[in-house]
């Protein structure tokens, strides 16, 4: 039995659950939800995908995304929610040893970003939103440290696991990298009409910081649309679109809209990848709908 999830604090916490209840005897599969949607994952039976699109291989599935909505029999619960952790916790409320309400609160908030300016300019401030920066995907390199934070929210409170000598590491290097990521955010964004647009396609190694960082840079703005090209050799450009977490103006779906290409997400955010060909063409549309600002 294995556990195929995301590399973000959702899918962290997901798998942390599913360990306490279920005899798992694989280590975890960390993939990005476009390898699910383009089959490039050996899904096989026994399989639990968790914050993750449906894939019909699997024995157990949980997610919460409005776009992974299937229309097929499953086992496992698909709803919308704050987070996928948080439906696994209900799903096996009366199987755990451990209390873990708190934390499913944390995450319901990260994961729906219903965090506050404070929390997000001075994460010290709440010990889960500082863990949580720490949780980057897009790099395999980084493993070894997921697998740790997962065995880490199973053994250990909240105030221990940020003392972990590994997660200080992590929490050092996410401080000083946001220094230096203000300065990649200032010299690689542009504002068209309420939208800011951060392209990072010039870096071989995209820069990385804290995912809000941007609407405190650009406070006018109520949407993000960042820009980078996909870490394989398949030269496609990811385009991943949030609204702001304090200018909420925005009432585009950007779930809806990313869909339209291939992508997927939840209201308040989305990405997709495109084709270097079509990606001019895609990034128009998505932008023009950004700035028109209307419901769909």
């Amino acid at each position: 039995m294995r556990i195929v999830t995301r590399p973000d604090f959702d899918g962290i916490v997901c798998a942390a659950l599913l360990m306490e209840v279920l005899d798992i005897t694989e280590p975890v599969l960390w993939v990005e939800p476009v390898k699910i949607n383009n089959r490039e994952v050996e899904i096989k039976d026994g399989d639990i995908l968790a914050n993750l699109p449906y894939d019909e291989r699997c024995s157990l599935w949980f997610d919460h995304h409005f776009t992974n909505s299937v229309n097929a029999d499953f086992k496992g619960e698909f709803r919308l929610a704050p987070s996928a952790a948080g439906i696994i916790y209900d799903y096996y409320k009366d199987d755990f040893k451990k209390n873990f309400n708190k934390l499913i609160r944390e995450t319901d908030r990260i994961d729906s970003a219903r965090l506050t300016q404070e929390e997000i300019l001075l994460p010290k401030t709440n010990p889960f939103v500082l863990l949580s920066f720490t949780i980057k995907g897009n790099n395999l390199v980084n493993e070894a440290y997921w697998n740790n934070v997962v065995k880490l929210i199973r053994t250990k409170e909240i105030e221990e696991i940020i003392d972990d000598t590994d997660v200080k590491l992590r929490i050092k290097m996410e401080i000083e990298n946001d220094l230096r990521y203000k300065e990649y955010l200032i010299e690689h964004t542009t504002v068209e009409e309420g939208v800011s647009i951060t392209d990072f396609r010039p870096f071989v190694s995209v820069p990385s910081g804290n995912r809000f960082l941007v609407f405190s840079l650009f406070p006018d703005t109520y949407a993000n649309i960042k820009i980078r090209n996909s870490d394989d050799k398949d030269r496609k450009v990811i385009l991943s679109a949030g609204h702001s977490i304090f200018n909420r103006k925005c009432r585009v779906h950007c779930g809806k809209l990313v869909s339209r290409f291939g992508g997927g997400g939840h209201f308040g955010a989305g990405s997709c990848s495109c084709d270097e060909a079509a990606f001019e063409k895609s990034k128009g549309i998505i932008i023009s709908t950004l700035v028109q600002n209307a419901e769909i």
